[in-house]
């Protein structure tokens, strides 16, 4: 078998083009004795570290790239015209860690200055930012091709010099591909003759979208879905073969054997593309201390300041004084051994301004209540010795990793906090962070229902048989619904539509932003991670979270929280009606008619109390103290629900 390597591969991050998963790429390329692959999808990096980290695990090298879009003229220029002469297709792959930056530098420029229908570059950007990086020609939509295959070869043949030039040190190669399509064979003659005229090399690639040729229809159906037309449509957007697969060396041998140097040339590239990441460092954002002094100890006097400041409101003893300073000192000594004094300034100084305009704030959840810095510096409004919350379980020196603290905010306030972090901190140092949605059971069953043209009552009636359990999947529906099986045994429409949702479910179908996270680093994000711009205008990293942190950038989790919204607006209500001022920290925790009020279960509305199961367990428990609640929001989970462990509590 001769060596080949794929340069030219869309996975699922092509988002509804792509439909190849990583964790089924790297068992099939193995089986094939591929030692290297590289990852190209359309106009993003969405998947980048995923393929990077799953390709090591698998013992294969590999080779991070995308398949951008190149504007005709300026990126900036956006006016209605030829689409298809809207952008052209290049493929750009990493060699090193200065490529790596630059392919990020360009995939996120494309996004944010010269989205037009797609993310565009211009060679302006390309000028200024490839080094690092090789070039291909890319497929039929590729510059280079277009003008040959619309009879413009002299133009062709400057374009080809131009991207020879600006991509010197031969890291440009005219690309040959052979999917069955005549119009290619026309293409590769001309891109032959091209490349002996200009002497640039020719490299073979197959421009995989799907795994297997049966896999053909799954991309059509994705195709179909990405459109919003039918698989019966005959003018829907259709590859024009069932060749865009990841075919096998010993195939692109018999495809391409008449030019062994285009075989070659891909193991070459292989060869000079040595991106290696490292994981192990964290980029912290910068706090500057209004006075000037080092953070450790900036840190050391807020946090006593506040803490004496909380005390002066109790009637602790001294001796019981003593024991919160000492817990204090030993959560500081942790905090500065670890590097987090930073961390911990930014989050009080965000949420202090929060509350100083005004905008309620949560007092604190998950293990971030344990800490007594937390509380200090009014991160967080919960006493941890008075409930004997344990720090270590926020912040453990034995297990390096980074704090997390999720702060609540008013939903109404939150983007507000944000524009005041954006500020402080510099627009280009952050960021909020991508989601992706994927395609689950009911969903999936629906679009694909769609797409092969059903009456949307059957489908509707198919759908609503699948459980409607968290994250079930149709293998577990089937087996948990006889109903929905028996109707795809007798039913061959059903049994089909089963089929291509199973095949797809769980893709991902679309990007969007984050409820919470954040991203603040003290350099811009862009030396670090790709960028995207949001649904609304808001500038969102094109890693998910936890690849976000992978590459040691520190997520803030900023929630916007309905109920603290409704508390406010209630406030109000009461300030302008009664004359009353409400402080919600204040509030009583021992009020013995609100304690009356919870045991009827009459609790629609209130925060992790209003679920049918926890108003039954409200009015069988009758809580009478604040520790009653603690206990029944901890029982509240499947675990102890189903052990019989809730039962025994209350009895």
């Amino acid at each position: 078998m001769r060596d080949f390597v794929h340069l030219h591969l869309h996975s699922q991050y092509s988002l509804l083009d792509g439909a190849i998963r990583f964790e089924e790429l790297f068992p099939l390329a193995r089986s094939y004795g591929m030692k290297a692959l590289a990852l190209t999808d359309h106009g993003n990096m969405f998947g980048a570290i995923e393929f990077y980290n799953g390709a090591i695990r698998h013992g294969i090298k590999p080779i991070i790239g995308c398949e951008i879009y190149v504007a005709p003229e300026s990126r900036f220029k956006k006016e209605a015209g030829n689409l298809k002469d809207a952008s052209y297709h290049l493929v750009l792959l990493v060699k090193n860690q200065e490529g790596y930056v630059n392919l990020i530098r360009l995939v996120s420029l494309a996004h944010l200055e010269g989205f037009y229908y797609k993310p565009r570059v211009d060679k302006e950007l390309l000028e200024k930012f490839n080094k690092g990086l090789i070039a291909l020609s890319s497929c039929l939509k590729g510059e280079i091709p277009y003008l040959l295959s619309t009879g413009r070869r002299q133009q062709a043949k400057e374009a080809a010099a131009w991207y020879k030039e600006v991509f010197d040190g031969g890291r440009f190669y005219l690309e040959v591909q052979d999917n069955g399509l005549e119009e290619q064979k026309t293409v590769n003659q001309g891109l032959l003759e091209l490349g002996q005229e200009l002497g640039i090399p020719l490299v073979a690639t197959n421009d995989c979208h799907y795994l297997r040729q049966e896999d053909a229809v799954l991309h059509d159906v994705l195709l179909c879905i990405q459109t919003g037309k039918t698989i019966k449509d005959p003018k829907r957007m259709k590859f024009s073969s069932d060749q865009f697969y990841f075919r096998s060396g010993e195939e692109m041998e018999r495809l391409f054997g008449h030019w062994p140097e285009a075989l070659k040339n891909t193991v070459e590239i292989a060869e000079r593309c040595n991106l290696e990441l490292r994981f192990e460092q964290y980029h912290l954002p910068h706090f500057k201390p209004p006075t000037g002094e080092p953070l450790d100890l900036y840190l050391e006097k807020m946090a006593q300041e506040g803490l004496q400041r909380r005390l002066s409101y109790t009637q602790k003893s001294q001796q019981e004084q003593k024991r919160y300073f000492k817990r204090l000192r030993d959560e500081l000594s942790i905090i500065k051994s670890m590097g987090f004094a930073g961390y911990f300034l930014i989050v009080a100084d965000f949420v202090n301004y929060a509350k100083g305009k005004g905008i309620p704030v949560g007092p604190g959840r998950g293990s971030a209540a344990g800490s007594l810095v937390a509380y200090s510096l009014g991160i967080t409004d919960i006493d941890p010795l008075e409930y004997d919350l344990l720090f270590e379980r926020f912040l453990n020196p034995e297990r390096i990793s980074l704090p997390d603290i999720d702060v609540d905010f008013c939903i109404e306030g939150r983007d507000e906090v944000i524009r005041y972090v954006t500020e402080k901190y510099g627009k280009e140092n952050v960021a909020q962070i991508i989601t992706f949605g994927k395609m689950q059971a009911k969903a999936v069953v629906r679009d694909v229902g769609r797409v092969l043209d059903l009456p949307y009552r059957e489908v509707d009636v198919i759908a609503k048989l699948i459980p409607s359990a968290l994250n079930i999947t149709l293998d577990q529906a089937l087996e948990q619904e006889p109903r929905l099986k028996e109707l795809a045994a007798r039913d061959e429409t059903v049994s089909r539509l089963l089929s291509l949702a199973r095949s797809l479910e769980g893709m991902v179908r679309h990007a969007s932003t984050h409820a919470a996270g954040v991203v603040i680093s003290h350099r811009p994000l862009m030396e670090y991670i790709p960028l995207y711009k949001g649904g609304n205008g808001e500038v969102v990293t094109q890693y998910a979270m936890k690849d976000v942190e992978r590459v040691g950038l520190v997520k803030f989790d900023f929630l916007g929280l309905k109920t603290l919204t409704v508390l406010r607006k209630a406030a109000e209500l009461i300030k302008r009606t009664r004359g009353e001022e409400i402080e919600l920290v204040r509030i009583p925790l021992d009020d013995q008619k609100t304690y009356k009020l919870l045991s009827t279960g009459d609790t629609t509305g209130i925060f992790q109390l209003e679920s049918s199961g926890m108003r039954d367990l409200l009015v069988k428990l009758r809580p009478e103290t604040f520790k009653d609640l603690i206990a029944l929001v901890a029982l509240y989970r499947p675990g102890p629900l189903g052990s019989g462990m809730v039962d025994e509590f209350i009895k």
